[in-house]
C-alpha cells in the first residue's frame, strides 16, 4: 500500500520542515517572551486570567470549551492546534449594517409601494480572542511564554443561522517542547464580556527518547486541501485547521458512516533516515472489534515520517455454502472498533504499536 500522490509526502515534507513558519515566527514573535512594546492582551483580560489561573476556574460571560489538542512538528517547535466549541448565540451575532442610501435610492423608496420589512441576509459577530501561555512548573503557572491576539470576526446567513448550535473552531501556534498552561479568552468588542478557559498541555521533545519510536497524536481526517502558501499569522478557522500549506478537516469525534472518508494522519518520531535522507518505514493497519479481527490492510511503506494514509471501512468475508466458498465485500457494520497501527523502522529495527478507537453508525 503506497502513500497518496496528490499532496504527500516527499516534496511536501521537505517544504513543511524547511519552510513552515519561517514567515509565521517572524510575524508573530518567535516562540518565547512577547515583545515588551507590543500590548497583545489588555489589562482587563490579564486581570481575569490572573484571577482564575491558579484554580483553573473559568469565567462564563461567553461560555465555551476547549475540546481537543493536536500537535505536529514545525522545525524546532511543535505546531499546537487547539479545538474549541462555542454556541452561536453566545457570540452575539447581529444584523450587518446596511450602507447609507444614495439620494437616488431614497427617491426610489419613496415612490415604491410599502412592503414588508426587509430582513438582513447576513449576521456578523466581532469578538476578540486572547491566548496567554505560561510554563507549567509542578502544578503552578510559571513564566509567560507568549501572548497572542486574534481578531474573531464571523458572518452567517440569517436563513440558516441556528442560535443554539455549538460550532467547532480551531486556532494554532508553534511552541517548543515543554509543559504549559493555556489561558484563553473570548471577549466582546468592548471587553464588556470576557469568557475564559484554562487548558494544560504538553509537547514532547523528539530527541528525548532516541532508542524508541513515538508519534504525534494520531487523528482521522475528513478532508485535506493544499493552500498556495502558509498562513503568516495566527488565525481562527471554523471546522478545519492549517498546517504549513495544508488545510485539514479532522474527524475529532471519530464517528463514521460506512461511506465516510477513513484516513489517518500522523508523524513518526525516532525513525532513522538513510544517507540519502530517505526513510524505510512500514506500518501495518488492522481493525478490531473487541478481540476479533475485522479488517487487515496491506502494510504501508513510507520514505518520510509524515504519514497520511487513506483506508476504507469495508470487510472482505468468506461465505461458505455447502462445499463452496466465495468472498464478499461488505461495509463495516455499526459498532465500536479499534484501529491498530504496527509501526516498524526497517533501518534502525525499532518498532511501536499505537491504537485509535472509533465508531461506525
Amino acid at each position: 500500500m503506497k502513500t497518496r500522490n496528490i499532496i504527500i509526502p516527499v516534496l511536501l515534507l521537505g517544504f513543511i520542515l524547511s519552510l513552515f513558519l519561517t514567515t509565521n515566527l517572524a510575524a508573530l514573535n518567535k516562540a518565547g517572551k512577547p515583545q515588551e512594546e507590543a500590548v497583545r492582551i489588555p489589562k482587563e483580560v490579564k486581570t481575569v486570567f490572573e484571577e482564575g489561573i491558579i484554580t483553573r476556574e473559568a469565567r462564563l460571560d461567553i461560555p465555551f470549551s476547549i475540546t481537543n489538542h493536536l500537535y505536529l512538528p514545525a522545525r524546532e517547535n511543535m505546531h499546537s492546534i487547539f479545538f474549541f466549541k462555542v454556541k452561536n448565540a453566545d457570540l452575539g451575532f447581529t444584523p450587518t449594517a446596511q450602507a447609507p442610501a444614495t439620494p437616488e435610492k431614497k427617491e426610489e423608496e419613496k415612490e415604491a409601494p410599502p412592503e414588508a420589512e426587509v430582513i438582513p441576509t447576513k449576521l456578523q459577530c466581532n469578538c476578540h480572542i486572547f491566548l496567554q501561555v505560561n510554563r507549567k512548573e509542578k502544578d503552578t503557572p510559571g513564566e509567560v511564554v507568549n501572548e497572542i491576539y486574534i481578531p474573531f470576526n464571523l458572518q452567517a446567513e440569517s436563513s440558516s443561522y441556528e442560535p443554539d448550535k455549538e460550532e467547532l473552531y480551531t486556532t494554532a501556534y508553534p511552541f517548543p517542547p515543554g509543559n504549559y498552561i493555556l489561558s484563553m479568552a473570548i471577549a466582546s468588542q468592548d471587553l464588556g464580556k470576557i469568557g475564559t478557559q484554562y487548558f494544560e498541555f504538553s509537547l514532547p521533545d523528539p530527541l528525548s527518547s532516541p532508542d524508541s519510536l513515538d508519534t504525534t497524536p494520531i487523528f482521522f481526517i475528513k478532508n485535506i486541501k493544499r493552500m498556495s502558501s502558509p498562513e503568516s499569522r495566527a488565525e481562527v478557522h471554523k471546522d478545519f485547521f492549517t498546517y504549513s500549506i495544508l488545510q485539514i478537516e479532522a474527524n475529532v469525534d471519530r464517528i463514521f458512516s460506512p461511506k465516510d472518508n477513513f484516513e489517518v494522519f500522523f508523524y513518526i518520531f525516532g525513525a532513522q533516515p538513510s544517507e540519502t535522507g530517505k526513510y524505510d518505514i512500514e506500518v501495518g493497519f488492522e481493525v478490531y472489534k473487541g478481540e476479533e479481527l475485522a479488517i487487515r490492510f496491506r502494510p504501508g511503506e513510507y520514505e518520510t515520517p509524515l504519514v497520511p494514509q487513506p483506508l476504507h471501512l469495508k470487510q472482505t468475508l468468506i461465505i461458505t455454502s455447502g462445499e463452496e466458498q466465495r468472498t464478499e465485500t461488505r461495509d463495516l457494520g455499526p459498532g465500536k472498533y479499534t484501529l491498530s497501527l504496527k509501526i516498524s523502522d526497517n533501518l534502525s529495527g525499532k518498532s511501536e504499536t499505537k491504537t485509535l478507537d472509533f465508531e461506525v453508525k
